[in-house]
C-alpha cells in the first residue's frame, strides 16, 4: 500500500470540530502507530536529504512533533514557532486567518540567522495560513524560506495556491484529501 493511502486510512475524522462545519483530521492515530511514523518519517528524510537546509520552523503543536525529529535527521537547527505568550525572549509575531478564525504566532527574534534557508514544516496544510505567517517571520528575520513540508494537504480548501502565488514554491506533503 501506498504511504499516502496508510496515512490517510489511519487520520480520524473529528466532525464539527473545532467549530460546526469543519472536518477536523485528527493524526493521533498515525501518531500511535509507529511502524507508520517511522515510515512517514524515513521519506520526509529521504526527500530533503543533501538539500541546502539550514534550519526547519515547526508551528506548535502538532508540526514539533515530526519537524524537530526531520531537524535532527538532517543535523540542524530546530525553530519553535509559538502562539503568543509562549516564548521567554524578543520575539516577531504575525497574525493571519485560520479556516476558522484568526491566530497570532511568534519565533524568537535570533531564531534565524541572515542568508538561512529555512524549510517551513507543519502537519497540515489547509488555507496556508499558518504557513504564510512562518514563512513572513522567517523572511523579517533575514531567512529565506527553502521550501514547505506537511504531512497532510487538504486540496479543496487554497492552502497549496496561496503558498505558491506567496513564494513561488509548490510545498511537499505526504497524503492529499
Amino acid at each position: 500500500m501506498l504511504l499516502s493511502d496508510k496515512i490517510k486510512n489511519t487520520i480520524r475524522n473529528i466532525q464539527d470540530y473545532p467549530k460546526p462545519g469543519i472536518t477536523f483530521k485528527d493524526i493521533t492515530p498515525v501518531l500511535a502507530d509507529a511502524g507508520l511514523v517511522r515510515e512517514m518519517m524515513q521519506q520526509l528524510i529521504k526527500d530533503y536529504k543533501g538539500q541546502k537546509i539550514d534550519a526547519i520552523a515547526s508551528t506548535e503543536a502538532r508540526g514539533f512533533i515530526f519537524g524537530s525529529v526531520l531537524a535532527y535527521e538532517l543535523g540542524c537547527p530546530f525553530v519553535p514557532v509559538r502562539k503568543t505568550g509562549k516564548l521567554p525572549y524578543q520575539t516577531l509575531s504575525r497574525t493571519y486567518n485560520l479556516e476558522y478564525g484568526t491566530a497570532t504566532i511568534e519565533m524568537h527574534t535570533d531564531a534565524i540567522k541572515p542568508g538561512w534557508r529555512v524549510l517551513v514544516h507543519d502537519d497540515l496544510l489547509a488555507t496556508g495560513g499558518t504557513a504564510v505567517a512562518t514563512a513572513e517571520l522567517i523572511q523579517e528575520a533575514g531567512g529565506i524560506v527553502a521550501g514547505f513540508s506537511f504531512i497532510i494537504n487538504l486540496s479543496f480548501l487554497p492552502g497549496e495556491k496561496n503558498l505558491e502565488d506567496h513564494f513561488g514554491v509548490k510545498p511537499h506533503y505526504l497524503a492529499s484529501y
